[in-house]
């Protein structure tokens, strides 16, 4: 369940990373609906919505469709897919998996974590090219990549004429394709009730962190 969480969580990460870390590419193109995206998350807002999530492996062929809600903040982000919860918060990870009615705690280790924008900047900081083209009823920011080190080739960011995601579209290294679809997303302010982590009370609670 985790494993499953987290390839929808590499796509909107890098959300999160081009928007919220955006300092760290350098970027210095005419982009301002990509700064003012960006400045919707210093100022604490928490990007809400409906999502559907494809993985395409262009190898076997697979596809893999998850459908949500998520919620992203700057430092924090929360997943709920059908009954099952995933929750990072920059201390803790905790996702509850409704198949096996268990919750599992442990100790959020961005080292450790393959999506994490600590990662994800060692192949991102200056690799990238930022470009942002207007089209219809559309902005499209562009971000590319030569380097064969970074996590993807390119990642497309849409955004309708509100400045609102619409679509993520990202090629990894082996030109699997990663598309996230965000349905009356939106941004709104952040309350202590939105990062609640609520499951079952009969779950069963395992707490990884006893281990460390």
């Amino acid at each position: 369940m985790r494993y499953l969480m987290n390839l929808v969580f590499k796509q909107i990460t890098i959300l999160l990373l081009m928007v919220v870390l955006a300092p760290a590419l350098g970027v210095a193109q005419d982009t301002p609906q990509f700064e003012q995206l960006k400045q919707k998350f210093e100022d604490g807002l928490v990007f809400e919505s409906d999502f559907i999530h494809e993985y395409n492996d262009t190898f076997t062929g697979d596809q893999q469709i998850t459908e949500g809600r998520i919620w992203v903040g700057k430092e924090q982000y929360k997943m709920r897919s059908g009954e099952s919860v995933m929750l990072v918060d920059g201390e803790i990870s905790k996702v509850y998996d409704s198949t096996k009615n268990r919750v599992i705690t442990s100790d959020y280790i961005e080292e450790e974590d393959d999506f994490a924008p600590s990662r994800m900047l060692q192949g991102v900081d200056d690799s990238y090219s930022v470009e942002e083209q207007s089209e219809e009823n559309q902005t499209v920011i562009e971000l590319t990549s030569d380097d064969p080190f970074s996590i993807f080739m390119s990642v497309s960011i849409f955004l309708n004429p509100s400045g609102i995601p619409t679509r993520i579209v990202a090629i990894d290294q082996v030109e699997n394709e990663l598309v996230t679809t965000f349905n009356e997303g939106s941004f709104i302010q952040k309350t202590p009730e939105i990062f609640q982590f609520q499951y079952p009370e009969d779950a069963e609670e395992i707490d990884l962190r006893h281990d460390s």
